[in-house]
């Protein structure tokens, strides 16, 4: 039987008009400025009129380690927020934002797949209403800045030695990872040696993602730290004098953006670090604007839950204020037969006992989770392949470890395929069973706080960082950023630093190589091993494969 393909599915979509989602809602439509007939930005004016409403419960979607088999964990935030809707809940769901950089490497979208998509599909993948655009932009003028500072004489005593900000660009691009940088004689500043990231990485978007209103923007802009001193004091943003102009740059961005799923439910997709060297979740803006309007908030954290999950809790919910009512943990048959020792060409064929080998790795995650607190249902995220052993092999499974697992089919029906999921979530959710708290206090050291995050959610039994990087986290809890919470950049494959790792490992090392202190978003970057803050492209990126047809319509976007 041959399937739509994603983009085949899209297109069919019955859009209705952003109004008529935005009404949903409540929110009247002069206060959506809209970006064509299907999306909307919702009025900073509008967000701060509906602040005294009381909140309605958050449900987390997170997953188990990536496989190349495929999880799912877009597609079942907006199956969830549908199912919520089907059985008569007021449900709103908020993602992130893609990157143009993973769209055109090995990734080619995100915006869900099979009959659980956001649309516009196409412009969400794309340049969408050009946040990521306004964040590059504003990134890079402040590095504009530093520079014409130097050149013009340097009153701030800037160390180009010590300069640690960073261009971005949205694009995976490995050759701008190290650069030297103003060659060229005097006219062009002094040499120095420098890089770019993906936005997805910088401060800025964590900024965005992490900031209650405009002012609070342009205060964390400010705080940033871009530069040192000889002696080793630091030269911020607010020095530069580029934190009003950032913020003016990224004063429409700041707003959310309004779509709609292929059932007509609102969707806000807004801001986009990654989880694997960032945190990993959209904007608090849209996350506690959705709470005000709706009874259930889906929303998803980016990679497995060693990470996404664990930033969720960790960072945005303490910097916000929030707390889940629930989580849900997707996994698929495929993925528990790839950590089971099955080759991929090998995974239509059933394999119960490679999928119970493979389930510790969902065990991990489920424990995980519940050390937040927080009720956990698994969500099996149903290919045609898998048969009714491998599933009842799934649910066991996940019944020995104290939690329940539901058969989810949103790809190939839609809300139909998670009413009952969504009726189970509901329930959790309005029986108040979370108990959250984050895993470690603000009081810890900043090197405790790392060795928490890897020995109880990696199971490591140690962290390797030499005396430099000790030393500089030590310098940093001396000048009063101790209380900040870690942010751990490591590689999404695995629990522990090598990709190639699957399950549930214990006995392993996690190796610090750098860290990065975020003053403006309030956390310290922990880059560990070999993880890369500017991705490369794959040997065949999906790029090679976009293009528009005959019809003038784009192909190669899934």
């Amino acid at each position: 039987m041959a399937f739509k393909t994603d983009i085949q599915i899209a297109r069919e979509a019955k859009k209705r008009p952003i109004q008529e989602i935005g009404d949903k809602l409540g929110i009247p439509s002069d206060h959506l400025l809209p970006y064509g007939h299907d999306k909307a930005k919702v009025s900073q004016d509008f967000i701060n009129s509906v602040q005294d409403r009381p909140d309605g419960k958050l449900i987390l979607v997170t997953a188990i380690n990536p496989t190349p088999a495929g999880e799912g964990k877009t597609t079942t935030t907006v199956g969830l927020g549908d199912g919520l809707n089907a059985i008569g809940k007021k449900a709103a769901i908020c993602i992130r934002e893609a990157s143009l950089g993973p769209n055109f490497g090995m990734k080619g979208g995100a915006a869900g797949g099979g009959y659980a998509q956001g649309v516009p599909m196409e412009e969400m993948n794309l340049h969408f209403t050009g946040d990521f655009h306004a964040i590059t932009s504003a990134q890079n003028l402040l590095s504009a800045m530093i520079d014409n500072h130097i050149s013009w004489g340097n009153a701030c005593e800037i160390d180009v030695r010590r300069v640690v900000w960073r261009r971005v660009v949205d694009m995976n691009d490995r050759a701008l990872r190290q650069i030297t940088a103003s060659l060229g004689g005097v006219a062009t500043g002094f040499p120095r040696q420098t890089g770019f990231d993906i936005p997805v990485a910088s401060e800025v978007m964590a900024i965005l993602c992490l900031a209650k209103n405009l002012e609070d923007l342009q205060r964390r802009l400010g705080d940033m730290i871009v530069a040192y001193r000889r002696d080793r004091s630091p030269i911020y943003c607010r020095d530069i004098k580029a934190d009003g102009a950032m913020t003016v740059l990224l004063r429409d961005a700041m707003q959310p953006n309004l779509v709609q799923t292929l059932e007509n439910n609102p969707a806000f997709v807004h801001g986009g670090p990654f989880a694997n060297i960032a945190h990993g979740c959209n904007s608090v803006t849209a996350t506690t604007t959705a709470l005000k309007l709706a009874d259930y908030v889906v929303t998803e954290a980016g990679f497995g839950a060693d990470l996404g999950a664990e930033k969720f809790m960790n960072i945005k919910c303490r910097k916000a204020g929030l707390a889940p009512s629930c989580v849900v943990v997707v996994a698929t048959v495929r993925a528990m037969k790839m950590n089971g020792g099955v080759a991929k060409a090998d995974l239509g064929t059933e394999n119960v006992d490679a999928v119970k080998k493979g389930c510790p790795n969902l065990g991990r995650h489920i424990e995980n989770v519940k050390s937040f607190g927080v009720p956990v249902v698994v969500a099996i995220n149903h290919f045609v392949t898998d048969t009714d052993a491998e599933v009842q092999a799934v649910k066991d499974y996940v019944s020995s470890m104290g939690s329940e697992a539901i058969l989810c089919q949103h790809w190939a029906k839609g809300s139909e395929g998670t009413k009952e999921l969504a009726t189970r979530v509901a329930e959790i959710a309005d029986a108040d069973m979370a108990n959250f708290a984050p895993l470690y206090g603000d009081d810890l050291s900043l090197f405790e706080k790392i060795e928490t995050v890897a020995k109880r959610i990696y199971r490591a039994d140690e962290v390797l960082a030499d005396k430099k990087i000790r030393d500089q986290l030590k310098e940093w809890e001396a000048a009063g950023y101790g209380k900040l919470p870690v942010c751990m950049a490591k590689t999404q494959y695995s629990f522990t630093t090598d990709p190639n790792r699957r399950g549930a490992p214990t006995g392993h090392s996690v190796p610090v190589r750098e860290v990065r202190l975020s003053a403006g978003a309030g956390f310290v970057v922990v880059i560990c091993g070999e993880i890369m803050t500017m991705p490369g492209l794959p040997r065949v990126p999906a790029a090679e494969s976009i293009r528009i047809n005959d019809e003038g319509l784009v192909e190669g976007l899934f």
